[in-house]
């Protein structure tokens, strides 16, 4: 049996930049990797892919994306005989976390090692992409800009270490509706765009910024509120991450970001995280 860490992720930088004629969305972000995880154990033993999301807290088996991850690697093995993953969830559930992406990613690669079917990253990231948007970027595994569906990615280095306090307010959004209230026109021609900077705490509390952040504040007021505690409680910048609806604060230290998550639990607005940049 093998465990393994899986995970989360914000995006720091979020730009829609047109809807495909595929259904999907070219977007430009930077997404980064946090200390916040999923624990996941894989076990190559009896006939078949099982997947066990103790609590109930993900679905199970052929509902789940590690499912679907785990048959991607293992339909050309013909020595393989079986797989169980069990899943225990810490990250939230379609919160825009890239919780059900990294555990895909993470069974791609675990799988791919435990069984010697050696493929290349470059592989593992195709396969991934077919799973979901996020999961090239788990599998890459670096903090990287991705373009594309989000499938195109090139690593960003000097990012310095980041703190983080996330507050998941304890409600799910969906993707769909939020990309579907953009109203965006088909991706015709190349779009033209710079990289923002992001060397220095400074940089990082001026850039961030994320497209779908505006319609999800329209919709659901209570997340503006949870952007002005974390600014109040020291966070040199609040953003909502992916389609949300959690809600991140950048912090310039881990003393700060204690200090904030104390005071935050003390107002229970919904799940607090304390976390730091991988």
């Amino acid at each position: 049996m093998i465990i393994m860490q899986s995970p989360a992720k914000v995006n720091l930088f979020l730009r829609v930049l047109g809807k495909r004629s595929d259904g999907y969305h070219d977007i430009l972000s930077i997404i980064q990797r946090i200390s916040l995880y999923d624990e996941m154990s894989f076990d190559l033993k009896g006939n078949g892919i099982k997947v066990v999301c103790p609590g109930g807290l993900a679905p199970g088996n052929k509902n789940n994306i590690a499912y679907r991850a785990a048959e991607a690697v293992l339909s050309n093995k013909s020595c393989y005989s079986g797989v169980e993953i069990t899943i225990n969830k810490r990250i939230p559930v379609a919160a825009g976390l890239g919780g059900g992406s990294s555990n895909a990613a993470t069974t791609l690669v675990t799988l791919n090692e435990m069984t010697g079917t050696k493929y290349s990253t470059e592989e593992l990231m195709q396969m991934g992409a077919k799973l979901g948007a996020d999961v090239p970027f788990f599998v890459f595994g670096k903090t990287a800009l991705a373009s594309g569906i989000g499938d195109r990615l090139k690593q960003v280095e000097a990012v310095p270490k980041l703190w983080f306090i996330l507050i998941n307010p304890g409600f799910e959004i969906s993707t769909g509706d939020i990309y579907g209230n953009l109203n965006l026109g088909l991706t015709k021609e190349p779009i033209k765009y710079s990289m923002p900077r992001f060397v220095t705490m400074s940089h990082i509390a001026k850039e961030l910024y994320n497209d779908l952040e505006k319609v999800s504040l329209r919709f659901y007021p209570v997340l503006s509120d949870i952007k002005k505690l974390l600014t109040a409680n020291g966070a040199l910048g609040s953003l909502m991450s992916g389609s949300g609806p959690t809600v991140f604060g950048v912090f310039r230290n881990e003393a700060d970001a204690k200090r904030a998550e104390c005071n935050l639990r003390e107002a229970r607005i919904g799940s607090v995280f304390r976390a730091c940049s991988i």
